[in-house]
């Protein structure tokens, strides 16, 4: 609300990154203890999350010490993030928690189709 009054709009955090739910069957694909956590099924070239260093395969964990249930969860973590502000990120590289700062963008508007 306090978003709307001052700018007119709501601005949500956006890192660039296509997640997919982890199933038991990737859980065991990947050897990972649980199905906490979601798999980096894409990365925007270019993107804040490219630029930070993930890559497609990679398991974000947590995103600003909260930790990343599913792709809803990663989802609100990320949009609650302040474009222009630096983030830490947690993901999982071959069994190895790596911790970097991602440069928050901001989410583009999406385009509507015409008919």
């Amino acid at each position: 609300m306090e978003q709307i009054i001052a700018t007119g709009s709501v601005i949500r955090g956006w890192i660039g990154v296509e997640a997919q739910e982890i199933t038991p069957e990737i859980a065991e694909s990947f050897r990972l203890s649980s199905t906490n956590g979601v798999l980096i099924a894409g990365v925007l070239r270019g993107g804040p999350a490219e630029k930070a260093g993930l890559k497609p395969g990679d398991i974000l964990v947590a995103i600003e010490g909260s930790p990343v249930k599913d792709p809803n969860s990663m989802l609100n973590l990320v949009a609650a993030l302040v474009p222009g502000k630096p983030a830490s990120i947690r993901f999982r590289r071959d069994n190895k928690d790596v911790d970097v700062q991602v440069a928050v963008g901001k989410r583009p508007t999406q385009q509507r189709r015409r008919r």
